[in-house]
């Protein structure tokens, strides 16, 4: 891998992690593009380290609030109750799933799983899931004809079944295409969340994932055509692009539809299976050398 391929390609990891269009789809498309070796999920997953460290800095004072309220409640039994408190346990519990399921399908996820047609069709049926789940939510924020507006969940009322079912949901980013933030963030609305609050746990729950993915994956840099320096200097890019990407979001979803990541989601995977069914693309391209 080149350097001008890595900055590329953590350019694209930045710009697409916290959006519901799926970054691991997009790293696999440019490189199939590009006409490049398929950068590999050892690549993906560790660049998405660099995205992560952008969660950490942006939720910072969130996060060291509830790690703290976590420890002390393993000691002291009056904080059992504490909203912080719970929250650490229930993203413990929300990433039981991704923890299981990443192990199991492992040789799924370095293989079949990067198929171009699957790629496209996971990034359609996600993105009319996520329409679904817009239209929802907007109808119970802004009421409309012969209805009332619905006052939907916050983050208080998150329970273990509704992490789990978070949990379940981000499981299914295993897939490239589905989008960790796209398959979050429909679920916690199609259960009746908030927006906010949807995108908030979203990116709480990524962490532990992430970081135990791309530290699990350290072991397979330096194999294959991708090295350490240029691994390095796309999970930097990834970082820097990432924290501004996940300020702009965390403002958009306020007062913002997710109509416009729909749209894109469907025409992106239109556009991927008429290049493959056209042969103009291979659906494996790059994989035979990457």
């Amino acid at each position: 891998m080149s350097w001008f391929e890595s900055f590329v390609l953590g350019l694209v990891q930045g710009l697409t992690e916290f959006l519901p269009i799926s970054s691991s789809a997009h790293l696999r498309l440019t490189a199939a593009f590009a006409g490049w070796h398929d950068p590999g999920a050892a690549f993906t997953a560790i660049t998405q380290i660099g995205t992560e460290a952008a969660v950490l800095i942006y939720f910072r004072q969130d996060i060291a609030r509830i790690v703290s309220a976590w420890f002390r409640s393993l000691t002291d039994r009056s904080m059992r109750s504490d909203h912080d408190a719970q929250m650490g346990w229930l993203v413990i519990v929300g990433s039981i799933p991704i923890g299981v399921l990443g192990l199991t399908l492992k040789d799924h996820i370095e293989g079949p799983f990067r198929d171009l047609r699957l790629i496209a069709t996971t990034l359609i049926v996600m993105g009319i899931v996520l329409g679904i789940a817009d239209r929802l939510a907007a109808r119970d924020e802004t009421g409309g004809r012969h209805r009332v507006v619905k006052e939907r969940k916050t983050l208080k009322d998150l329970g273990v079944r509704d992490g789990l079912i978070y949990g379940f949901c981000q499981a299914m980013a295993l897939i490239p295409g589905v989008s960790r933030s796209g398959a979050t963030i429909s679920g916690g609305l199609l259960m009746g969340y908030t927006r906010e609050s949807a995108a908030r746990y979203s990116f709480l729950l990524a962490i532990p994932a992430v970081l135990a993915s791309g530290g699990y994956e350290l072991k397979d840099v330096g194999e294959g055509h991708v090295s350490w320096g240029p691994t390095i200097f796309a999970t930097v890019v990834a970082f820097f692009v990432g924290y501004a990407v996940i300020a702009w979001f965390m403002k958009f979803i306020t007062t913002k539809s997710f109509m416009p990541f729909v749209i894109y989601r469907i025409l992106l995977g239109i556009v991927i299976f008429a290049l493959v069914w056209s042969g103009a693309l291979s659906p494996h391209a790059g994989e035979s050398a990457g």
